[in-house]
């Protein structure tokens, strides 16, 4: 299998038209605790990407990712854009040199996706956050691999349904961070909407391919 550069391109593309598509709906989840504006922040966020990665020649799909989430942390300097864009950034450099991509290399943008995002925000797995998407992506796009999948179809439909899991699973999550901590008692079955940005992430994929 290989996903070509023209695929990461319409990626970067599709990941802007979910965000704003899903504006209103993210925007109404974090009024219930955040501040209300994670729709227009994604949106114009993947907006920057989108206009960025467009008009790039790069070939280095790394350089061209670098691209994309230097954009997004510019474009929305907010907690999720710097998220975000970090998990980008993460993504590039794991696929630094990369013209396109294998099965390994897929799994390689998975999991430098959720490094990345990881260590800008210092979260973990279970604490309700984007992260809780973003982990079971990049192990089902590990495990998918390991086990010789190699069309690219079905690896990036692994890993969409393994972060739309996640997103299921935020809903008996307890929140431990900022506004979602003051307001857990009324969040419980409700899906944390930084996991839903990461699930439209890897939506993006499968729409992509």
């Amino acid at each position: 299998m290989q996903i070509t550069r023209d695929d990461v391109i319409r990626f970067i593309n599709k990941a802007s038209d979910e965000m704003n598509e899903n504006k209103d709906y993210l925007i109404e989840l974090d009024a219930n605790s955040g501040d209300g504006d994670l729709g227009l922040t994604m949106s114009k966020g993947f907006a920057a990407a989108k206009e960025k990665a467009n008009a790039s020649e790069e070939t280095d799909l790394g350089k061209l990712l670098f691209a994309a989430g230097s954009a997004i942390a510019s474009a929305v300097p907010s907690t999720m854009g710097t998220l975000m864009g970090s998990g980008m950034l993460g993504a590039a450099k794991a696929l630094k040199g990369r013209e396109s991509l294998d099965g390994e290399g897929f799994a390689l943008f998975a999991q430098g996706y959720y490094e990345g995002a990881q260590k800008r925000g210092k979260a973990n797995p279970g604490e309700r956050t984007l992260l809780d998407s973003l982990k079971p992506a990049a192990d089902a796009a590990r495990e998918a691999v390991d086990a010789g999948c190699d069309d690219a179809k079905e690896l990036v439909t692994k890993a969409y349904e393994a972060a739309c899991a996640g997103v299921e699973a935020t809903k008996d999550m307890a929140p431990v961070y900022g506004k979602a901590f003051v307001h857990r008692e009324k969040l419980h079955g409700v899906p944390d909407q930084g996991a839903i940005v990461g699930s439209l992430l890897y939506k993006a994929w499968t729409e992509a391919l």
